[in-house]
């Protein structure tokens, strides 16, 4: 097949300035980097102590923020602490003592009460006698565990203090402060205690917080890391190493047990500036935690402005003497679109006659010259290839066999026969992966691990493997490969397919019909005997060096499996009332029932008439006489019903272990049929189990076998 002719070329018209070439263009850029170089470096320079001097006053103005904030926290705690002191002062020893005298005075005598949500008044051997909040009366068992425990200390140590935080049972978190109550002596008379919610204007006001940013929070939380007061409200009562940024600086605080002080410290991160700052008395901590981009953003646009004017004036400097290296450079940049352009138009489409090179001396003029003979010489090879091309592409049409060629895994070339066996185009396989050919990932390494186990033997491969079309279904190919080029291990390989999927399918289809049963699909006898002896010699093989040592010590073995032998009862009753098509529907829903129950565990087989065998192999013999039990009652709870009438079948099985002493098939279905007897004889649908009780044998040369 001759490819048809190119179109026209256009004319090689003059391409004016050119951009010159690489070698060029790197001097232009060594002498374009001398002029950026030094402004970059002063540049970067200035940026750089700018940025640092920029971060330390942000460092510097939030480190005083923190600070601030502590000591103004700080002195809301002392304001609160001695407007508690101011009630304490007004509680006698004698009201302890008169529960109505305090509630008055708390209530209406002293307005310093109203300062505090909730109040609290115990004498000195810890009994309650007022528990007020929000100017009503409570029970004493009202109160929250952490403050008895609070007012508990205070007793004991006889000094103020701060509780810690108290989540309440009515959810809403609260500060409790204590004073104790002195008798003339000094000696401590009760405690006084009052409560501040923690979101309240007289602790910390959510305003406090206010304005809010989204690139800076301030935070302020426990010691142990609760957070009381934030930017976010729902993050209140949340925990500090949730905090991106400020939950690796308290991690590491935590670990080095520092003191809660009031001098402030800050920590530059990658992302964040935190700063903090402590109160001593309540062991609380600000902190203030900032992106550090946002922070340095107007700085960064101040930086960016300052780089644009400086790479503006280097740009025009360098342009200057780009421009003249690129003038003197233009024989040589003319040179280099002329073999650019060849590389993009095939010889036949412009022949060296039309290309216009460039007129110079030197260098270039030699360069010219050797352009010129090599693409003649292009254009002759590509008139061959050409040929070549038609010619085998002529091949792969009429071939009637499948070709492809693959090189590293990947579909180069598919004939149209190999198309249609496949069930793709040319262009849904060319340039894909081979693997998309096989059902699964197992599939193709299998084959791979067959293709060079052959080719490292035979120099070939020849063998039949299994394919998936396009539409799921499998297709059987007899494929032959062979490198292109042997010597080279990547030289490609071409594969012939020939499919033969009917002959397979033929062939498994006549296999499958010698070895099961026409009426019941199940194993035949020739295909049970067969498989079953397979078993006895595997299991022979497994354990022989195990049984003759049981034998020498005089023990028994153990199973590798059991053999039920199954004949249905009162079978005779439905062919003979309802017909021989009756009875081999009967027939074929019992072996359907059979292979349900065992396809997981073993397989059936029909021996002939109503007679089945099941193995199971590698079944201890408890798990044996389970199933048999198993399928015993799934016949019985069967009725069938054939002309108007219900029939009741029960079947009769016979159980034996594959033990040592059974050393071929038909011992094993003489003992399985022997134990069936039974079971008739014992009544019918019942299960019966035997076993070698000695090494004699009958006079018909099988084993004598009796009941368990």
């Amino acid at each position: 097949m001759t490819p048809p002719p190119g179109p026209k070329a256009a004319p090689d018209l003059d391409p004016g300035w050119l951009v010159p070439g690489a070698l060029v263009l790197r001097l232009m850029l060594v002498a374009a980097l001398a002029v950026a170089l030094s402004g970059a470096v002063a540049a970067w320079l200035v940026t750089r102590a700018s940025g640092q001097e920029a971060m330390r006053r942000v460092v510097s103005q939030q480190t005083d923020e923190v600070e601030v904030v502590a000591r103004l926290l700080a002195s809301k705690i002392e304001q609160s602490q001695k407007v508690l002191r101011t009630v304490a002062a007004g509680i006698t020893p004698a009201m302890l003592e008169s529960p109505s005298s305090l509630e008055w005075l708390l209530q209406q005598g002293l307005p310093a009460v109203q300062f505090f949500d909730t109040m609290q008044v115990a004498r000195d051997n810890g009994e309650l006698r007022l528990n007020l909040r929000a100017g009503q009366i409570e029970k004493a068992a009202d109160l929250d565990p952490t403050e008895r425990d609070a007012l508990r200390r205070t007793l004991v140590d006889g000094k103020p203090l701060v509780s810690e935080l108290i989540a309440g049972r009515r959810g809403e978190a609260r500060v409790m402060f204590t004073m104790p109550l002195h008798r003339e002596d000094g000696t401590v008379v009760g405690v006084v205690a009052g409560a501040l919610r923690l979101q309240s204007q007289s602790l910390l006001p959510p305003s406090m917080t206010l304005p809010a940013r989204d690139d800076s929070q301030l935070i302020v939380f426990t010691r142990d890391g609760t957070i009381l007061s934030h930017s976010d409200p729902t993050r209140v009562l949340g925990q500090v190493r949730d905090e991106v940024g400020l939950a690796p600086v308290y991690t590491r605080w935590q670990s080095q047990a520092q003191p809660v002080v009031g001098r402030g410290m800050t920590h530059v991160q990658s992302d964040h500036i935190v700063s903090m700052a402590g109160m001593p008395l309540p062991q609380w901590i600000v902190a203030r935690v900032s992106q550090s981009q946002a922070l340095l953003a107007p700085l960064r646009g101040a930086q960016r402005e300052a780089w644009w004017l400086a790479v503006a004036s280097m740009v025009l400097c360098m342009l200057l003497a780009v421009a003249l290296m690129g003038w003197m450079a233009q024989p040589l940049a003319q040179l280099t679109f002329k073999a650019r352009q060849l590389l993009r138009t095939s010889a036949r489409q412009q022949p060296a006659q039309d290309v216009h090179w460039p007129r110079a001396g030197g260098e270039v003029g030699e360069l010219v010259r050797v352009f010129q003979g090599l693409v003649q010489q292009g254009s002759l090879q590509q008139s061959r290839k050409d040929t070549v091309v038609g010619q085998f592409q002529a091949v792969l049409d009429s071939a009637p066999v499948g070709i492809v060629i693959t090189r590293h895994g990947m579909l180069e070339v598919v004939s149209h026969q190999a198309c249609v066996m496949l069930g793709y185009s040319a262009q849904e396989l060319q340039g894909r992966p081979a693997r998309i050919l096989y059902a699964s990932d197992a599939d193709y390494a299998q084959v791979g691990d067959r293709v060079r186990a052959e080719v490292a033997a035979h120099g070939a491969f020849d063998g039949d493997v299994c394919f998936l079309r396009k539409d799921g279904t499998p297709v059987w190919a007899r494929v032959q490969g062979q490198g292109v080029r042997p010597e080279e291990v990547h030289g490609g390989t071409v594969w012939i397919l020939e499919d033969i999927t009917a002959a397979r399918e033929a062939q498994v289809q006549q296999s499958w019909g010698r070895a099961h049963d026409a009426l019941t699909q199940l194993y035949n006898r020739t295909a049970f005997d067969e498989r079953l002896g397979q078993l006895m010699a595997e299991r022979s093989a497994r354990q022989r060096a195990v049984v003759l040592a049981a034998d020498e010590e005089g023990g028994e073995t153990q199973g590798d499996g059991v053999v039920l032998f199954l004949d249905l009862d009162h079978f005779t009753v439905v062919n003979d009332i309802a017909g021989h098509d009756a009875g081999d529907d009967v027939l074929r829903h019992v072996a359907r029932l059979l292979a349900s129950h065992v396809r997981q565990i073993g397989w059936a087989a029909r021996l002939g008439g109503d007679e089945f065998a099941v193995v199971l192999p590698g079944c201890a013999l408890a798990r044996g006489q389970a199933v048999a039990e198993q399928l015993r009652a799934a016949v019985r709870a069967w009725e069938p019903s054939y002309e108007g009438r219900s029939f009741t079948l029960g079947v009769s099985i016979g159980l034996v272990v594959l033990d040592a002493s059974l050393q071929d098939v038909p011992s094993v279905l003489y003992a399985a049929d022997m134990a069936c007897y039974d079971a008739k004889r014992a009544g019918r649908n019942r299960v019966e189990t035997r076993h070698a009780r000695d090494a004699s044998v009958t006079s018909s040369g099988r084993m004598a076998l009796g009941p368990v």
